[in-house]
């Protein structure tokens, strides 16, 4: 591994050495029960132990040598110059759909009057429009005009912030930055735009996917098997196209990837990603969810002698289908609640097979999923329990709440 790459990941259980979190803000006290389907939540954590819970689960990795960096240090250092930041308060006026002059000249002159990371932490949070009525070119006929003039925000929260995986992906040494399946959640890949074009030490780091195109790519879907295969999901956020076009660019411009198995799952809520029913805990180990122990359709992209993408349709089972394309002896799959229905489906809704592994063999995970956990340890894994009543109302485990930026080879 080339230790001076700013970005390195190139399999799932490589030893971790740096890793981006978002700490939750005051993002998660602008959700209310009225719009709660509006901002893809099903309930509302409290923000204090949320963030308790958070740090438990950075100080975890910290202990075992983490680099760990938040998603709001890193844009706030990318917007430092005042023509970059500028335009990123254009773009996010842009992306909150704040057509108005005179609420977008004030809300203008209001992001442009905060310190950098004041600015981030704001935009994330949203705007309450008791937070601007003290403009007086600010009228409530304009601050309505764009919307229900009961809905209470000048500009929506971001509350899905604290899963950093979606926005963008890490793969190789270079980073994917996604188009989001929905509107709520496509504002938050502009943070990632500016961090990988205007930070000091992410702006040259190779682009496999750009959030300017049509169809959308979530994180969530992509996991990184080997420095030679990618698996993505086609899942409810993540669609066919963009995995061809996302494949056709990191197949011809990677140093290693030489193939993308798009792996076709149910379309549900509560089976919203890929690594929300299947996670990689140790060479040939993995963690899944029973809804996929069956005939799986597996679509393998690899480059053709004219350099574009092949695709070839595959079916089989899930460990059939592992063991062939990572070239592996034994495939071991560890069902998500022992394979109980009700315990899997209990489970499932708290992520537990959302693992984050931190090396072979050892990964972070919610307590509260004490029947899979007690089987990851039965299977020689080694777990690390961090606490998540909050988090987890929020659906997404310690894989949604991480994107690693650098992983050692195994």
């Amino acid at each position: 591994m080339d230790q001076k790459a700013p970005l390195h990941n190139t399999c799932e259980i490589g030893p971790l050495r740096k890793v981006l979190l978002h700490r939750p803000g005051r993002e998660l006290e602008n959700l209310m029960p009225d719009y709660l389907e509006r901002l893809l939540f099903d309930d509302i954590p409290y923000l204090k132990l949320a963030q308790e819970e958070h740090d438990t689960f950075a100080d975890t990795l910290r202990t075992f040598g983490v680099d760990v960096l938040y998603l709001t240090d890193l844009t706030a250092e990318a917007v430092t110059d005042d023509g970059v930041r500028r335009q990123f308060i254009t773009d996010y006026l842009d992306e909150a759909d704040i057509a108005n002059a005179r609420v977008r000249d004030m809300l203008t002159e209001y992001f442009s009057s905060l310190p950098a990371k004041q600015l981030v932490e704001q935009m994330e949070a949203g705007v309450r429009k008791s937070e601007v009525q003290h403009f007086e070119q600010t009228r409530l006929a304009d601050l309505t005009a764009f919307g229900e003039e009961e809905y209470p925000f000048v500009v929506d929260p971001m509350p899905n912030l604290y899963f950093t995986r979606d926005p963008f992906a890490v793969v190789g040494r270079g980073v994917a930055i996604h188009k989001m399946h929905t509107k709520t959640r496509n504002r938050e890949t502009l943070f990632g735009k500016y961090i990988f074009e205007h930070h000091p030490l992410y702006k040259n780091v190779p682009k496999w996917y750009d959030r300017g195109e049509t169809s959308s790519l979530e994180g969530g879907d992509i996991l990184v098997l080997s420095p030679e295969v990618l698996a993505v999901g086609i899942s409810e956020r993540t669609e066919e196209d963009s995995i061809d076009k996302f494949a056709q660019t990191l197949l011809s411009q990677s140093e290693t990837f030489k193939k993308v198995l798009a792996i076709n799952i149910p379309k549900t809520r509560a089976l919203m990603h890929l690594d929300t029913v299947f996670t990689m805990v140790d060479v040939g180990v993995f963690t899944v969810h029973p809804a996929i122990l069956r005939d799986l359709d597996v679509y393998v992209l690899e480059l053709g002698k004219n350099s574009k993408v092949q695709i070839r349709e595959e079916q089989g089972r899930l460990n059939d289908i592992l063991r062939r394309h990572l070239n592996l002896d034994k495939v071991e799959l560890i069902p998500c609640g022992g394979g109980n229905s009700i315990d899997a489906a209990r489970e499932q809704w708290s992520d537990a097979s959302n693992t984050l592994a931190i090396a072979p063999g050892e990964v972070v995970v919610y307590s509260r999923n004490y029947v899979t956990n007690r089987l990851l340890e039965e299977h020689g894994i080694t777990i690390h329990c961090i606490p998540s009543s909050e988090l987890s109302r929020g659906r997404g485990g310690p894989r949604c709440m991480s994107m690693p930026f650098v992983r050692e080879d195994l």
